[in-house]
């Protein structure tokens, strides 16, 4: 999920298939990722009227109906022992979310998606004995330190709502996992995503009260939850039907750099060179190490 959706694993992919089908998961895997950072960027038009928590809960509503209706969870049949990673996944779910756009509101969408982009990327270096991966692990750590070198204008507060929104994302991957493995189907992450949306419930009444949202405000946030929970959603189960999960992961890879020129064309976020220097570390980091991993990895 990236920032929503829910995030692939290396277990159940696809094997290769011919050219043309690998072609179609390729531009698919483009489209999911230009969707969820645009709809990050409508999403952040709002935070005037909204704020980041008013969007987020939009979004939460949004990714609850859609997940809903595609895994149609039958609550009543969970055990204990499915309930708990459940509670857990939506907890964290709602709280990567949150931590994301709060990041994105303070420090821009470029720079809070490659933070968030180190969670994911520290679980596949972390799960690794590879000497290449250590030092990708450098080159990543590189990165992270040129974004939040010190210097006066530098948001610390930002730089750890990212890193907050990458380790919500890395224990979402692991929650994931084990609740997938607990749960039949995506019936687990439908559960979690209607109960995360449960808890913003109350945000979403206070916001109506307190302070009315305008039709504008209301319909960038909508559009946010559409284009960063349904679409990536779904094309991302056509996706890993069609590649294998290498090269999933490795098209990861271009998310910060999707986000960065987004925020720029949308939201008129102009990063400098340093900021571009770290992406392009980190993002190397991502692209050295799953290149070097086995096809079926």
């Amino acid at each position: 999920m990236p920032a929503v959706t829910t995030p692939p694993t290396t277990t159940g992919a696809a094997a290769p298939k011919p050219g043309s089908e690998r072609l179609a998961g390729v531009i698919t895997m483009l489209g999911s990722g230009l969707s969820n950072q645009t709809g990050a960027a409508i999403g952040s038009l709002a935070f005037p009227v909204l704020g980041p928590v008013g969007v987020v809960a939009v979004r939460q509503y949004v990714a609850a109906i859609v997940l809903t209706a595609v895994g149609r969870p039958r609550l009543r049949t969970f055990t204990r022992k499915q309930w708990w990673p459940v509670l857990l996944l939506a907890l964290v779910f709602g709280t990567m979310n949150l931590s994301l756009y709060c990041a994105i509101d303070r420090i821009g969408l470029g720079l809070a998606v490659t933070l968030e982009f180190l969670g994911p990327l520290g679980i596949a270096l972390a799960t690794s004995r590879r000497r290449v991966d250590a030092c990708c692990a450098l080159i990543a750590a590189a990165g992270v330190v040129t974004l939040a070198r010190p210097q006066p204008s530098t948001d610390y507060l930002g730089m750890g709502l990212g890193l907050l929104a990458a380790v919500c994302w890395a224990s979402y991957i692991l929650l994931n996992r084990t609740v997938g493995e607990r749960v039949p189907g995506v019936q687990g992450s439908a559960a979690a995503a209607a109960l995360s949306a449960l808890m913003f419930l109350p945000v979403g009444v206070v916001l109506v009260v307190q302070r009315p949202p305008t039709a504008g405000a209301v319909a960038y946030a909508l559009a946010a939850g559409l284009l960063s929970s349904a679409v990536p959603y779904l094309a991302d189960l056509v996706t890993l039907r069609r590649v294998p999960a290498r090269t999933f992961g490795l098209f990861m890879s271009v998310n910060p750099v999707l986000a960065a020129v987004v925020g720029w064309i949308v939201l008129g976020q102009d990063l400098g060179w340093t900021a571009w220097a770290a992406i392009a570390a980190i993002v190397a980091a991502n692209t050295l190490s799953m290149a070097g991993r086995p096809v079926t990895a």
